[in-house]
């Protein structure tokens, strides 16, 4: 199959190209109309397919649920916002819930399910700080564990990726350097660490930062904590939630001038509650939540912000025409930034021949025109 458009997204520009797809990769690609195609685009613009590596649900489902068949409406679902791969996360809960949980991701990630890919589990908690938990149900949050982590991991059969921790928490850091060694991104978030604490986690292995500005300890000019830490450590990458409610528009201007093109990277941190009409409410860790008007998530009880509802096409609208950040930059952090974090822009990431076909057709709005994983039309 051989696709074209006037604007296909390579090497950091929009240029007229064609791009053939055979088994899932992308197999060649050939300068605009030199070949007959399948499918011509015309002015629509061709990019990377979207990676959300924070993500806890969508469509009534949560990742903590364990249920049947809700992770592959999920996955099949979430193409429609030009998502290709993803890593359900977790939300600190009981040893019970997060092992059925974990167990249930790694059981439909081996069944190959059709839509988005299986990234990863993002394992979010419970070695977090009670300060900054935000809607994490404090009682479930323990001391940082290596041995109960390996029985995670274990039940996951290695498919936990990503960890977010706490690194105050984590003595003498050895969590973080037991999970840096074999293969799992120590992302530091829900925590209090002040900046030294944020450099000594950095120097034990620690490579990412869980939504900065959110649940951690802020920037002042004296006392840095860890936003502070987020916009001087620039080679640390950093998640950061995009939907203009968990941080003010000139906050996301201000983190991507701070942070580059290359280590920032937008996620969702959306919630079941995502696909579900204004006012619907939910149980999200064992605490009710509702839809606000504006889209975003919060805890009943207290009125403070636990999720989003955030789509990343729509993610994407905003940082380039809301935060006035440039376009590279905001599509980087989609695609070839969360591919790096996970050591997997060998083959994902980008529009690049032996890569995957993973791959998003884009209106002027934005808006998702068609979404191909690994060559497959989706919508």
């Amino acid at each position: 199959m051989i696709i074209q458009s006037k604007k296909v997204w390579i090497a950091n520009q929009f240029i007229p190209a064609q791009i053939e797809i055979i088994n899932g990769k992308i197999e060649s690609i050939y300068p605009y109309e030199s070949k007959k195609v399948d499918q011509d685009y015309g002015e629509k613009r061709i990019v990377p397919g979207f990676l959300d590596i924070h993500t806890h649900g969508a469509y009534s489902w949560d990742t903590n649920d364990a249920t049947e068949n809700g992770l592959e409406t999920w996955l099949a679902n979430i193409t429609h916002e030009g998502v290709t791969g993803l890593c359900p996360t977790t939300i600190t809960q009981s040893e019970e819930v997060l092992t059925k949980a974990v167990s249930h991701v790694a059981e439909v990630y081996k069944t190959n399910p059709k839509g988005a890919e299986i990234l990863g589990i993002h394992f979010e908690g419970p070695y977090l700080d009670m300060k900054y938990k935000g809607a994490q149900p404090p009682e479930h949050i323990v001391p940082a564990s290596i041995e109960q982590f390996k029985r995670y991991q274990e039940a996951a059969d290695g498919l936990i990726k990503i960890i977010t921790l706490a690194p105050e928490h984590d003595e003498d850091f050895a969590l973080t350097k037991y999970c840096s060694q074999h293969g799992v991104v120590v992302s530091m978030g829900h925590s209090n660490a002040t900046y030294e604490e944020a450099a000594m986690a950095v120097a034990n292995g620690a490579r990412s930062m869980t939504h900065v500005y959110n649940g951690m300890s802020p920037f002042n000019h004296r006392n840095n904590g860890l936003v502070g830490a987020a916009f001087r450590f620039r080679d640390v990458f950093g998640e950061v939630i995009c939907d203009g409610n968990h941080s003010t528009l000139a906050a996301l201007n201000i983190y991507f001038e701070t942070k580059g093109r290359d280590y920032a990277i937008m996620v969702t941190d959306s919630l079941m509650a995502k696909g579900n009409p204004v006012g619907s409410r939910f149980m999200f860790g064992g605490h009710e939540i509702e839809i606000y008007p504006d889209g975003s998530a919060h805890l009943t009880e207290i009125n403070s912000l636990a999720g989003s509802t955030l789509k990343v096409n729509e993610g994407l609208r905003i940082l380039v025409e809301e935060a006035k950040v440039p376009f590279d930059a905001a599509l980087n952090s989609c695609t070839i930034n969360p591919a790096r974090l996970l050591r997997i822009d060998d083959h994902k990431g980008k529009l690049c021949v032996g890569y995957d076909a993973d791959i998003v057709v884009l209106e002027d709005d934005y808006s998702v025109a068609q979404t191909y994983c690994k060559g497959e039309a989706q919508l």
